[in-house]
C-alpha cells in the first residue's frame, strides 16, 4: 500500500519510540517524512535509515516543541525541503526521565515545563503547521493521548486529559479548512521509556488487567496512527482512539 505518496508529514519526538515507528510506517507508505526531536544524534541517525530503506524520503529537524520560534522554524523548514506539509503527528513529550511527584507538591517550574511540552507543544506545532495544509486543501493530525487520561496518573494523565480536549476543539476549529484532527491513546506500552519509568515488574502486574495478556509495542500503534492520516478516515474526527489491548472501557 502507498496510501500516502505524495504527501508531506512531520513526526515530531521521532528519534525513538513510537514516534519512530509511526514516521518509518509513513515513509514506508510513500510520505516524505520529517523527524522532528530534540535529541539530534539519535534524529538524524533515524532520518538517514528511513530514508536508506527506499520508500518516502526522510529528513531530521531539530524542534522544541513548545518554543514558539523553534515550531515555526520546523514548519518552515518542512516547507523549503519537501513544498508543504499535509500529516502531523504530535506524538512528543516528556516522558521517558518524567518525575514522579503530586500535583500538590510538584516543583512548579518543572510543572509548567512539563505541560508546555507535553500538551502546549501539540497546539503550538499544529499553529505552526495548519496554514500550510490549508495551502494543500487540507490533511490530517494525530495527536498521541494516552489511556493515563482516564486513570490516576497525576500531571501525566491531566496533561493527556488536556490533549483529549485539544484534539476535539481543534478538529471543529479546523474542519472548515479540511483538516481532521483525532487522537490515539495507547495503553500500557514496552518501550524503553515505559521500562525506564515503571520497570518490567509493573507493565507485568498492568498486564494482568488488560482483555489481551500482553503489553502493547510501538508496532500496534501504526496502524491506527496511519488510518486516521489517511483517506480512510476522511469523516473520522475529533476522536481519541484508545489502542489499549481493552484496558479501559468507556461507554
Amino acid at each position: 500500500m502507498n496510501r500516502f505518496d505524495g504527501k508531506v508529514a512531520i513526526v515530531t519526538g521521532a528519534a525513538g519510540g513510537i514516534g519512530e515507528a509511526y514516521a518509518r510506517a509513513l515513509a514506508t507508505e510513500g510520505a516524505s517524512v520529517v523527524v522532528a526531536d530534540l535529541d539530534e544524534e539519535k534524529g538524524r541517525a533515524t532520518a538517514a535509515d528511513i530514508a536508506a530503506a527506499g520508500g518516502g524520503d526522510a529528513a531530521f529537524v531539530k524542534v522544541d516543541v513548545s518554543d514558539v520560534d523553534s515550531t515555526l522554524a520546523l514548519a518552515a523548514s518542512t516547507v523549503e525541503r519537501f513544498g508543504g506539509i499535509d500529516l502531523l503527528v504530535n506524538n512528543a513529550a516528556i516522558y521517558g526521565t518524567m518525575q514522579f511527584d503530586l500535583l500538590i507538591s510538584v516543583d512548579w517550574d518543572y510543572y509548567q515545563r512539563f505541560m508546555a511540552v507535553n500538551m502546549n507543544g501539540a497546539l503550538l506545532c499544529t499553529r505552526a503547521c495548519y496554514p500550510h495544509m490549508a495551502k494543500r486543501g487540507g490533511g490530517a493530525i494525530v495527536n498521541q493521548s494516552s489511556t493515563a487520561a482516564w486513570l490516576y496518573s497525576g500531571f501525566y494523565g491531566l496533561a493527556k486529559v488536556g490533549m483529549n480536549g485539544l484534539t476535539q476543539q481543534l478538529a471543529h476549529e479546523l474542519g472548515g479548512q479540511g483538516i481532521r484532527v483525532n487522537a490515539i491513546a495507547p495503553g500500557p506500552t514496552d518501550t524503553e521509556a515505559t521500562r525506564n519509568q515503571v520497570g518490567e515488574g509493573m507493565v507485568k502486574s498492568l498486564v494482568k488487567d488488560l482483555a489481551i495478556k500482553r503489553p502493547g509495542t510501538p508496532a500496534d500503534m501504526v496502524g491506527a496512527c496511519l488510518f486516521l492520516l489517511s483517506d480512510d478516515a476522511a469523516w473520522v474526527t475529533g476522536q481519541i482512539l484508545a489502542v489499549d489491548g481493552g484496558q479501559i472501557f468507556r461507554s
